[in-house]
């Protein structure tokens, strides 16, 4: 990179992006860019000093962040090609970077603990990132270290950036566009290579060979961990593997005596190969968080951890925004917000819900997250969505792309086999989560359905406050 003295960066409200905003910001470089709509993370970002704009207008841009010498440009690949601002510093010769290129460079001279997976990665980061910062122990007499680029807002951190004094990074390795081939982990984690993306890789065959380059780019002495379901095309040569698992003993971690409270909280031991740790609770609810706290500690047990610390973290793990995430806890209502947005990922949740709340009826609401993704898992969206008892449809959410001609939310919600469902737009959403009846309530999807989730909220303490 350049001898760079600012940074500018094209689509600073994606999750990623806003992560590097922050770490260059606490830097101490002077951090600005622009985003197509405003949201609550550019909100923080421009309460936190960060300059975000919201016209591609490259004469909204400050004069010192078109200095083409001492100007850094990251961009996400999310944002069209032809973009004016893009094309802007693309055309004069700007050190345009992308943003897995940056966190690649960020992280080279760390002990880089990166975890992969087409879902399961953001949570079992999230996780990792907490118990490094309260746990690692890297022989030093230190305990707790360690800084973390997260996919997602941690609840302990209020932020998807940490910044520790330690020398291991946490970091999401997005299979997105390839962007976690830029990584050369330390260690790292693979939780899933279901198909996923296929408008990047075409066929699922040629997403796991993406996984299998990846494990590929852990440094020689390295380790990686997988799932114990998961299968690679190859393992990397010059590497340790080892396995876990919820609770298969044939894997090298995995857990035992797993057994769930009133709230849906866990408590479990986990099996490692020297040893059991006993008396671990996690701080949320949900088996599928405890499959992935068992991923986390394997990492942690590769690099190094105070046991003791590290039981402590996991009851005051808090999750991560949009992640399972209970947001209203009545007598008469339960509402859920989740960013699952494939097949497998509502399958899991669903599955979650219905072990921590078993008897209840569930309304689902569902937005689809791009047309591609729509047309390649219908079948599979229908089969997960037809595990509620109501379902509600919006409209797709296309993010970065076009229409496709005959792909639309009608074609999921035809295959979906239970009779109490239906098709709305989001102005009249509210309206139609007002006289639902059922016990919870969950929204699922990763475009702008989370905008709903203060309204939705709201709604329901009011008719609370109302009845009683």
């Amino acid at each position: 990179m350049i001898d760079f003295k600012t940074v500018y960066i094209i689509g600073i409200g994606g999750i990623g992006t806003s992560a590097l905003a922050r770490y260059f910001a606490s830097e101490g470089y002077p951090v600005a860019g622009y985003d197509r709509t405003p949201s609550p993370l550019t909100e923080r970002l421009e309460r936190e000093g960060i300059a975000v704009h919201y016209t591609d207008d490259i004469e909204s841009v400050e004069a010192r962040f078109k200095d083409k010498e001492s100007t850094l440009v990251i961009y996400t690949p999310a944002v069209p090609s032809d973009m004016g601002e893009l094309s802007y510093y693309r055309d004069n010769g700007f050190e345009l970077l992308k943003r897995s290129e940056v966190l690649g460079a960020v992280t080279a001279g760390k002990y880089c603990m990166a975890v992969a997976g087409t879902h399961g990665k953001t949570s079992t980061t999230t996780m990792l990132a907490w118990f490094n910062a309260c746990a690692a122990d890297d022989g030093d007499g230190v305990i707790g270290s360690g800084s973390a680029f997260m996919g997602g807002i941690s609840k302990n951190f209020g932020s998807n950036l940490h910044i520790g004094g330690g020398r291991r990074v946490a970091v999401e390795a997005d299979e997105f566009d390839r962007s976690f081939l830029r990584l050369t982990p330390d260690v790292a984690l693979i939780s899933s290579t279901d198909a996923d993306h296929l408008d990047i890789y075409g066929t699922h065959d040629n997403l796991r060979e993406g996984f299998a380059l990846f494990a590929e780019r852990i440094k020689k002495g390295g380790t990686l961990i997988v799932k114990k379901s998961v299968t690679l095309p190859r393992l990397p040569e010059g590497v340790r593997v080892l396995t876990y698992s919820l609770d298969d003993p044939s894997a090298d971690f995995y857990a035992v005596d797993c057994r769930a409270d009133k709230t849906g909280c866990h408590s479990f031991d986990i099996v490692c190969p020297d040893r059991r740790i006993k008396g671990c609770r996690l701080g949320i609810p949900g088996h599928v968080n405890v499959e992935n706290c068992v991923g986390a500690t394997a990492m942690m047990w590769v690099a190094g951890f105070d046991e003791n610390a590290l039981v402590k973290a996991m009851n005051e793990f808090r999750g991560v925004c949009r992640r399972l995430d209970v947001q209203y806890h009545g007598e008469d209502k339960i509402y859920i917000d989740d960013y699952a947005h494939h097949p497998e990922e509502l399958r899991k949740t669903m599955e979650s819900v219905r072990e921590m709340f078993p008897g209840k009826s569930i309304t689902v609401v569902f937005q689809p997250h791009l047309y591609t993704r729509t047309r390649d898992f219908a079948d599979g969206f229908a089969k997960s969505l037809s595990m509620a008892d109501r379902l509600i449809m919006l409209p797709i959410y296309p993010a970065r792309e076009e229409p496709i001609e005959g792909v639309n939310s009608e074609m999921i919600l035809k295959m979906v086999t239970i009779a109490d469902k239906e098709l709305t737009s989001k102005d009249k959403l509210l309206g139609v989560l007002g006289e639902d009846k059922n016990d919870i309530l969950i929204t699922f999807g990763a475009g702008d359905i989370d905008r709903f989730v203060p309204e939705i909220k709201e709604m329901l303490e009011k008719r609370s406050s109302a009845k009683a």
